[in-house]
């Protein structure tokens, strides 16, 4: 070895998502992203959000029939999605994209399996994001269900802003998937009290609309439905 450089064993076989999150850099990242957001005003983006869009992804994937692999693969994007946040908000898609890369590299995983999970994270926000896999189809899914008043931060109601108030209002969220049916719901419980439906509305708007596309891509429709009410009605594909 040159210039003490350190030898990593490459791994044979598929890498998982246990594996993932055994990665030294890994755990720093996550760390320091959740960090630097909680520092600006954010909510949580942690190991709770991480751990919580894997599972929800890989779900999406498992219950339309997809090979395990795959929805393996669009847990590892779920987990990894936020870790461009530790250099900043804007555009962390895409700084998370290149982060993950040598990463993924490093544990041995094929590169065609590495690309796909670039490729989901750099197109998992809402205002730019074009999902075109399964992967990405499920980590925008899975990203944009996780609304709820576990991720506010925040201890003082009083200086709430819409988006504290809306996560805070929700008391209850769930993805579900009815495979047979090709239907994928939203379903919410807000507390009016502390945020008109309006108000999700008015900051998830853009959210509703990419998880449409996202799950046309796995060839179903989308719907919200907050409070047992049907907001965001199937569309025919």
């Amino acid at each position: 070895m040159k210039n003490g450089a350190v030898a990593h064993e490459f791994r044979r076989g598929e890498v998982t998502l246990e594996d993932v999150k055994q990665h030294p850099k890994v755990k720093v990242y996550i760390e320091r992203a959740n960090e630097h957001l909680e520092k600006i005003g954010y909510t949580e983006h942690g190991y709770r959000h991480a751990n919580l869009v894997a599972e929800i992804a890989f779900n999406i994937l498992s219950r339309l029939g997809y090979r395990n692999r795959e929805c393996v693969i669009a847990s590892i994007a779920g987990f990894l999605h936020d870790t461009g946040n530790l250099l900043g908000r804007n555009n962390h898609w895409q700084a998370g994209a290149i982060l993950v890369q040598d990463i993924l590299i490093d544990l041995g995983m094929d590169l065609e399996e590495v690309v796909i999970i670039m490729n989901a994270i750099a197109n998992h926000e809402e205002d730019v994001g074009e999902p075109t896999t399964p992967a990405a189809a499920a980590l925008i899914l899975a990203d944009k269900a996780d609304v709820h008043v576990s991720r506010v931060r925040n201890p003082d109601m009083k200086t709430f802003d819409i988006h504290d108030r809306v996560n805070y209002a929700v008391k209850y969220s769930f993805l579900r998937v009815d495979a047979e049916g090709k239907k994928i719901s939203l379903e919410l419980t807000i507390d009016t009290a502390v945020s008109q439906v309006m108000e999700y509305f008015e900051i998830f708007l853009s959210r509703m609309i990419v998880s449409r596309r996202a799950a046309k891509i796995l060839g179903c429709t989308y719907e919200l439905l907050v409070n047992e009410v049907k907001l965001l009605k199937k569309k025919k594909i």
